[in-house]
């Protein structure tokens, strides 16, 4: 691998493996408020929120940190109110008690005004704060915090808007990944130079940790770990992983005050490409080296595959994370490279289509189902045993497999889309 390449490689992980605290689009949209009352300089007196339908979708039902709330209304109140957008998918982090009063004051006195806009990109929000003299603007589109319009008033700060296009139009210009290329840098960088990837291990294991502490959703990672898991599932490898990585999603889905290292600007891609290899290897035994490289496959792949299949989509992001570690556990059991192919393709061939209805807690069960099937996947690659090209959407090549998952993904589930976003916003 050439220098340039691989310098290019670093740098695109590190702009999208990041901390965040709080489900990644409410957050997202609680950073825009945050800019657009900074560019107006005083309380706003209205604000108006125009969102994608892929964020509505993923923004109604989640946990927001330090709150005990629900969803956007008191996201945007507080972004207004303490948001710094510097801190970016941390937005929130200064929350206080007095604050979230006079948020929910905000919310009551019917200061904020949230619609759909239509024929935007899938990641779209926009979001207009007003007072007596003065409105500013701030549009963010394609990544979670990537700004493309800012104005106050008449004055345009900054205008990079690109019309209708989509999420992979505008990246078009980003490195393009493969496998080989993914496998190859994984297992060839010097250790030296990608260490810094097990900060997601310290992060996301100590978000499950502090989960295991407290209440939080619907206590899978608990139940796992519980009389009933003990009793039926056992204890080994395989529960440790499933219940590490359910736990650190219990917590992050109800809104716990606790920071995850994301993935392609989800916290739950994150999670679930972290954890399950981490777990896995502290059972093994694995060593630094082993531990760094398996957790580098895993996020690459992660990066790898949303690269086609765009930021939101139809598809759980699930399916994404933990086809990454599924790759990352077959290098631990000594796989090789064609062995995590076919873990892959296992992977593709079993859970694509799990539909994607927002962020909430039940996201917990949805990531412990692919944990569960990325161990399944694993073990059948070591055992040399693939979904094969004449079975389903399964292609001989790897990369035409994962293209397939994402065209799946981002063109064939898109009316999927639309009938749960509007089963979402239709509920009596």
């Amino acid at each position: 691998m050439d220098e340039i390449t691989k310098k290019s490689i670093l740098c695109l992980i590190h702009q999208e493996v990041i901390p965040a605290i709080g489900c990644t689009e409410p957050i997202a949209v609680a950073l825009a408020a945050a800019r657009a009352a900074e560019l107006l300089g005083e309380k706003p007196k209205q604000i108006t929120v125009l969102l994608s339908a892929n964020i509505l979708k993923n923004a109604m039902g989640v946990g927001i940190p330090g709150t005990g709330m629900v969803g956007l209304p008191i996201a945007i109140a507080l972004g207004t109110l303490i948001g710094k957008s510097a801190y970016e998918l941390e937005v929130l982090r200064d929350v206080t008690p007095e604050a979230l009063e006079a948020g929910k004051a905000m919310i009551a006195a019917g200061e904020i005004q949230i619609g759909l806009k239509e024929q935007v990109d899938k990641l779209y929000i926009e979001v207009v704060c007003r007072a007596e003299r003065h409105e500013a603007t701030a549009i963010i589109a394609h990544e979670h915090t990537h700004f493309v319009y800012l104005a106050k008033d008449e004055k345009v700060l900054l205008d990079e808007r690109v019309g209708t296009e989509t999420s992979e139009q505008a990246e078009t210009e980003e490195l393009k990944l493969s496998f080989d290329l993914v496998y190859e840098f994984a297992m060839t960088t010097p250790l030296d130079e990608i260490r810094f990837i097990l900060d997601t291990a310290k992060l996301n294991e100590h978000a499950a940790k502090e989960s295991v502490k407290g209440t939080f959703g619907h206590e899978v990672g608990k139940t796992i770990s519980g009389p009933y898991g003990h009793k039926y599932l056992g204890d080994s490898p395989y529960t440790h992983m499933l219940m590490l990585t359910a736990a650190a999603c219990d917590a992050r889905m109800d809104g716990a005050m606790i920071p995850v290292m994301s993935n392609s600007g989800s916290g739950n891609q994150g999670i679930a490409a972290t954890l399950p290899v981490v777990s896995f290897a502290q059972d093994m035994h694995a060593s630094e080296e082993q531990l760094i490289r398996a957790l580098m496959l895993s996020h690459l792949m992660v990066i790898y595959v949303k690269q086609s299949l765009g930021r939101l989509s139809a598809l759980c992001g699930c399916v994404v994370a933990a086809t990454g570690a599924s790759c990352g556990i077959t290098w631990l059991m000594g796989g090789n490279k064609k062995q995590i192919t076919y873990a892959i393709k296992n992977m593709i061939g079993n859970i694509t289509g799990m539909i994607c209805d927002g962020a909430k807690p039940s996201c917990a069960m949805k990531v412990a189902s692919g944990v569960s099937t990325a161990m399944l996947s694993a073990m059948m690659a070591m055992e040399n045993k693939v979904v094969t090209s004449v079975e389903g959407i399964i292609d001989e090549d790897v990369d035409r497999s994962i293209y397939n998952l994402t065209s799946i993904g981002s063109k064939g589930m898109e009316t999927t889309d639309k009938v749960v976003l509007d089963i979402m916003t239709h509920k009596k």
